[in-house]
């Protein structure tokens, strides 16, 4: 039976801002943790108004954690010299909900397309490896209903199975809502099985 795959990497915080230099152009590069689009476009807005002079803020993102998406921007360099050895990097470092950005500035000095893919891919590389990368839990959330006549039974499952209350409503009727890390939920709803006094229904984010 396949394990479950419960956790995911990401970042904890942006990055410290590094400088990378190749043939007199300037390479400045940056991670970000991320969860939306919306977030991406204000980062990218304010660093070309950091970098006024730069040329290019090429970019790459992945959002998501079973089933992530991502985006490459070269932002004018030639076709897949920046954003994907950018995207590149961020797959490398297996890490996800994170926006890596790389500014150039021109140094007078023309790269080539090889030495681009070679100074961006550099560039997203300092930026995760100046990152601090934590692991993070996948959890499920359940919606527990019952009478507070049940309420022992509830409690007892909950502790024996470390779940994690998100909030409670304790009256005659009681709501709680749960959180288990995911490989544990199938044992969660096993042991509500059969007490048809507690309904349980799953939480979609």
């Amino acid at each position: 039976m396949d394990e479950i795959t419960d956790t995911y990497k990401t970042i904890a915080k942006p990055s410290e801002e590094i400088l990378f230099k190749e043939k007199k152009s300037k390479f400045f590069g940056y991670a970000f943790p991320v969860e939306n689009e919306e977030e991406v476009k204000d980062i990218i807005d304010a660093l070309k108004k950091k970098h006024p002079g730069a040329n290019h803020v090429c970019y790459a993102w992945q959002m998501g954690i079973e089933q992530p998406n991502y985006r490459t921007n070269d932002d004018g360099e030639p076709n897949n010299s920046a954003g994907m050895p950018i995207y590149g990097q961020i797959q490398s470092f297996e890490v996800t909900n994170v926006l890596v950005a790389v500014a150039r500035i021109f140094g007078g000095t023309k790269l080539g397309v090889g030495g681009l893919i070679s100074a961006y891919r550099t560039g997203a590389q300092m930026a995760l490896e100046a990152s601090k990368i934590e692991e993070r839990l996948i959890e499920d959330s359940f919606e527990l209903s019952f009478e507070y006549s049940e309420m022992d039974k509830v409690m007892r499952i909950l502790k024996q199975r470390q779940c994690n209350i998100v909030s409670q409503q304790m009256e005659m009727d009681c709501k709680i809502i749960v959180s288990i890390r995911k490989r544990d939920a199938k044992s969660l709803l096993k042991a509500f099985e059969g007490l048809h006094k507690i309904g349980v229904k799953p939480i979609t984010s």
